[in-house]
């Protein structure tokens, strides 16, 4: 098998499609060796760093139930008011705690607890998360000793549920430091949800960085613009994933872009075609069926 090291953007709900690509990677003849990756590319990275391969990474994911992430029943019952009262009181709509629960037993069947699992097994991973206390991006498990803290003894489940937070709609993150103060956690994708540049310092000629984004943009205008419907979700939508791209596009230099593998986020054809967005929590058995299919076809396609 030959090496390489992967970088799994954000992307909420269709971490399937990640799936897919490390799948098409596998039947090119490659293994991973370090991976890094925000919100739900933090938990397709953590699986691979942890010892799963493509057969056993898909049947996992089609474990996790996406519903689940929602969390609060009685949120949705009482409607807007619910979901208000519970980003007053919670900073956050939902809890996402059925994701670190999740995270926890599946990482434990290969018997890894903390990042010092990982560095034992010599396995290398990288989770951005945004620290709004400390108003900067931490790279864990690196960065907890500007906490005090262990990064040897540090759960994995924990980085992968504050790099998935997202900002009002997920409570944040609480972590006290080695001076028991507060820290609030949120989504890593804040600002970096696409972290290629944390592998640049480690590149290796002999084992390549490929990153995996997802194409979602109105490709009749180009996949370097998005169409922006007048409307408050569409905007807010927009506004976010600039707050989210711009840092990562800054960093990366231009011919970096060859080592980008784009997957599509449209499924279905015809009239059932359809794109997949971060929060569609609602995803159907055919939406991730679609959504792993365009993560190998967008190997394929790459390798050609």
């Amino acid at each position: 098998m030959k090496c390489c090291k992967g970088v799994f953007e954000g992307g909420g709900v269709r971490g399937i499609a990640h799936v897919g690509a490390a799948c098409g990677m596998e039947q090119e003849g490659y293994r991973f060796e370090s991976v890094a990756g925000s919100s739900a590319g933090a938990v397709v990275a953590a699986l691979i760093a942890s010892g799963y391969e493509c057969r056993e990474l898909k049947r996992e994911m089609e474990t996790l139930n996406y519903r689940k992430f929602r969390g609060r029943d009685m949120v949705d019952n009482f409607g807007t008011v619910g979901k208000l009262l519970s980003l007053l009181f919670s900073l956050g709509v939902y809890n996402n705690r059925y994701l670190e629960k999740w995270m926890e037993q599946v990482l434990s069947e290969r018997g890894i607890r903390t990042f010092g699992d990982l560095h034992r097994r010599g396995r290398r991973l990288i989770i951005p998360v945004s620290d709004l206390s400390m108003r900067r991006l931490l790279i864990f498990p690196d960065d907890l000793s500007l906490l005090g803290l262990n990064p040897e003894t540090f759960p994995v489940a924990r980085a992968v549920l504050a790099s998935s937070s997202i900002p009002v709609f997920f409570e944040p993150v609480s972590l006290r430091d080695a001076r028991g103060r507060e820290h609030l956690l949120v989504d890593g994708g804040l600002l970096s949800n696409f972290p290629i540049w944390a592998m640049e310092a480690e590149e290796d000629p002999n084992c390549p960085t490929f990153g995996f984004q997802f194409l979602d943009w109105n490709e009749e205008a180009g996949a370097d613009y998005w169409l922006v419907k007048r409307n408050l979700p569409d905007y807010l939508r927009a506004l976010v994933s600039t707050c989210m791209e711009a840092i990562d596009n800054s960093m990366r230099p231009e011919e970096d872009q060859r080592q980008i593998i784009w997957i599509s986020t449209t499924t279905g054809s015809g009239s059932r075609e359809k794109t997949i967005h971060a929060t569609d929590f609602d995803l159907t058995a055919e939406d991730c069926e679609g959504l792993f299919a365009n993560g190998v076809q967008a190997v394929q396609k790459y390798f050609g």
